[in-house]
């Protein structure tokens, strides 16, 4: 799951509003909206990402976090460390070859490095 499908699965469940629901409502297949909150499609384009705050009304600081987390949900990432230092590459590759076994806790500490 990415960042931005989380909110949105979060989103509807307070509102308490089905997948199929909101897939209809934005015209969109409900495979599509589930695939997007599981990761399993690209990053959400911007126009979607407008319908999807339009649709839950959101506005100011927390549209800005929702965009936020769109740009940062691509499933599949890749790192070009070509002209930077070997300690980047190592750092790259050992985050590619070690991120699906590190505890979700050391995970949040590694992005809070990160991120500060």
């Amino acid at each position: 799951m990415t960042p931005f499908g989380r909110q949105v699965r979060e989103m509807r469940r307070r509102k308490g509003v089905t997948l199929k629901a909101m897939a209809a409502e934005l015209n969109l297949s409900a495979a599509y909206l589930s695939a997007l909150e599981h990761g399993r499609r690209g990053k959400p384009s911007p126009g979607l990402v407008m319908q999807i705050l339009g649709y839950f009304g959101v506005i100011w600081d927390d549209a800005e976090e929702l965009k936020r987390l769109a740009r940062l949900s691509q499933p599949k990432v890749t790192i070009d460390t070509g002209g930077l230092s070997p300690t980047a590459t190592e750092l790259a590759n050992q985050l590619r070859e070690r991120i699906a076994t590190l505890p979700e806790e050391r995970l949040r500490r590694l992005l809070e490095l990160l991120v500060n």
